[in-house]
């Protein structure tokens, strides 16, 4: 299970192994869909994680806006939602808690075109942490052949860059 760190109480009751279950006052999170304090299904999630030996970790908002900013250049789009889980599949990579060599299926929930000022503000660097990933403006007129230009132009960048 992925948790925004702003809204994880199901993460801290795991910590203290499922022991005890204190509902928080979520604070903001830019996973905004998971902003949760007091979740509805508990007892069933914690059911199902102890069925399954499963794992719960949390995600900062730099970690969770990083992961999706990853996966956008990556070739998907993402929302922050699957960027927090996204977030805690690398985390979890790093401890060695999943190897590099498994398959690992993260499903996302929604578009990146659901969070467009998340996106922008991720890519302005208007966070309270360094966008590691951003992608820089580039600011043309509505002329499809300029558009295109820029495209190839950009295209073959890259290609140079990874050549």
């Amino acid at each position: 299970v992925a948790q925004a760190e702003n809204a994880n109480p199901l993460y801290l009751s795991y910590k203290n192994g499922f022991n005890e279950f204190i509902p928080i006052t979520a604070k903001k999170t830019i996973a905004s869909d998971i902003q949760i304090g007091n979740p509805v299904s508990y007892k069933k999630a914690v059911s199902v994680l102890k069925e399954m030996n499963g794992i719960v970790e949390q995600a900062s908002e730099e970690e969770i806006a990083d992961a999706s900013a990853m996966a956008d250049k990556n070739g998907l789009f993402t929302c922050p939602h699957t960027g927090a889980a996204l977030a805690v599949l690398l985390k979890l990579m790093s401890k060695r808690m999943i190897s590099f060599e498994s398959r690992v299926v993260v499903i996302s929930t929604a578009h990146g075109l659901k969070f467009p000022e998340f996106k922008l503000k991720y890519h302005k660097g208007e966070f309270d942490f360094e966008s590691k990933f951003k992608n820089l403006f580039v600011e043309l007129p509505a002329d499809t052949g300029k558009v295109m230009e820029e495209v190839e132009k950009q295209i073959s960048l890259r290609r140079k860059k990874y050549s």
